[in-house]
């Protein structure tokens, strides 16, 4: 599935063909505000539902009209679930999808945005947002709309909106500073990670890792997981050690672009059993996060 591929515009009069025309935006969107595909795909079929049973004879804009839809149906479940993940075991990271974007996506600076958009790093500290300021984030910042389309969306105010925005820009760069990191120079760092723990190099692993990384592991209590953050090279590099020397023929390790970069899928008797992703500052590894949550890995979709 793409998640942000567009279908070429045609003029459409069919009530599913419109909506189909619009679904890998619409579970864009969705995903963006709530970290979870299960969560997005109900969403959006709810958008479904109520399209096509609304009146649409005075729908002009289709786009902007299913867009209004699932980003209030996506902040009411964003709502009901933010309550849920304040009593969830160990630290919570968003659910994983495989991201493709494909020939929709040709141009390189659209690509980078959109993988950015997804990253692991970035729905982290969206956690930390607002529903209103999420949402105006997620359809501006990823998506690109005009401030005056997001206030008619939100039924606000654009000079409400312009201020949601500039509060969600600053949580976000409190949160996590942006950093340019080459594509070609992240597989690369995590090609080696892959090498130096699994051969069990630790010094090898402390030369990629920066003094100050952080592990953060989702397990949500239900699989073997660190249930607090892990901090300092040398403790997580010894982990990470520890952990490759506990496997035997039935572990398996495959490459994926997940949340719009390289990963890690660890795999047992060939179902997944674990994702592990690093991200990068200043060259070096400043975060390794690392799924286990069995309920989040069921629906990866490998080729």
């Amino acid at each position: 599935m793409s998640w942000d591929g567009t279908v070429p515009t045609d003029i459409l009069t069919d009530p599913t063909d419109l909506f189909e025309e619009h679904r890998p935006m619409l579970t864009g969107v969705a995903y963006r505000m709530l970290g979870r595909a299960a969560d997005a795909e109900d969403v959006v079929q709810e958008a479904w539902l109520r399209w096509s049973a609304d009146d649409r004879s005075e729908v002009r804009e289709p786009r902007a009209f299913l867009v209004r839809i699932t980003t209030r149906l996506a902040i009411d479940r964003l709502r009901q679930v933010q309550s849920r993940r304040e009593s969830y075991v160990g630290p919570w990271l968003p659910e994983p999808i495989v991201t493709d974007f494909g020939p929709s996506v040709p141009d390189t600076a659209e690509r980078a945005l959109l993988s950015d958009s997804v990253s692991l790093a970035l729905l982290v500290v969206l956690e930390s947002l607002s529903p209103l300021e999420r949402a105006v984030f997620v359809l501006r910042e990823a998506f690109g709309f005009p401030f005056a389309e997001i206030a008619a969306t939100l039924d606000r105010s654009e000079a409400a909106v312009r201020q949601l925005a500039g509060r969600a820009r600053r949580h976000v760069d409190e949160g996590r500073p942006r950093y340019d990191v080459d594509p070609v120079q992240r597989r690369d760092l995590t090609e080696r990670f892959l090498a130096a723990a699994s051969s069990g190099d630790l010094e090898g692993l402390l030369t990629l890792l920066a003094p100050d990384v952080r592990l953060v592991g989702d397990s949500g209590g239900k699989s073997k997981a660190p249930l607090r953050v892990m901090e300092t090279a040398d403790k997580i590099g010894r982990f990470l050690v520890a952990i490759s020397q506990g496997t035997d023929d039935s572990f398996g390790v495959r490459f994926a672009e997940v949340n719009g970069g390289p990963a890690l899928v660890a795999l047992v008797d060939g179902k997944v059993d674990s994702v592990f992703q690093i991200d990068i500052r200043d060259g070096r590894i400043a975060c390794v996060y690392i799924l286990r949550n069995p309920d989040k890995l069921q629906g990866l979709a490998l080729d």
